[in-house]
């Protein structure tokens, strides 16, 4: 996992714990041991669904960056459908309290989604990928000039006919 995806799990797995924490005594106090249980549960599901995404997408940057989008989307479907299975194995629990579990589900996504989105934006990741560093140019404009047609400087290089289109 690259260092950038492990800080953006980490800012966002921490304070979503915190607050299935929080969930889970609120679920006590409103719903006694049930709902402390659709809680805990709860707050399982929601930090393994996202935790499942960004392992996901970050294996699959390894691989090629367009296939990031094509793990963001499998997860998401996927994910989608293990709810729904979730949903329909447990809709008639007396486990737990099923309102909780489902407010706690929705807390812990905008808990999720918020501190992702913090992290995301504090840190200072590029978000171009450095063509001197995909063609192995050690930075004499040739990599640059190879891919793009233009020198580091932005003028165009080569003769007219070599730059038309």
């Amino acid at each position: 996992m690259h260092s950038s995806d492990a800080r953006i799990l980490r800012g966002a797995a921490i304070p979503t714990a915190l607050a299935g924490a929080a969930a889970i005594v609120v679920g006590l106090l409103v719903a006694g041991g049930g709902g402390a249980l659709g809680a805990a549960f709860g707050t399982l599901v929601a930090i393994a669904f996202f935790t499942v995404s960004v392992v996901a997408v970050s294996h699959a940057s390894k691989i090629s960056p367009q296939m990031m989008f094509a793990a963001a989307v499998f997860s998401y479907i996927t994910k989608v459908f293990a709810m729904f299975g979730l949903i329909a194995v447990f809709q008639n629990t007396t486990a737990w309290d099923s309102q909780v579990f489902g407010y706690t589900i929705i807390a812990l996504t905008l808990v999720w989604i918020v501190a992702e989105i913090r992290v995301a934006t504090r840190s200072k990741t590029p978000y171009i990928d450095d063509p001197a560093e995909s063609t192995g140019s050690t930075g004499t404009g040739g990599g640059l000039a190879a891919s793009t047609g233009r020198t580091d400087t932005g003028a165009p290089s080569g003769s007219a006919a070599d730059r038309s289109p």
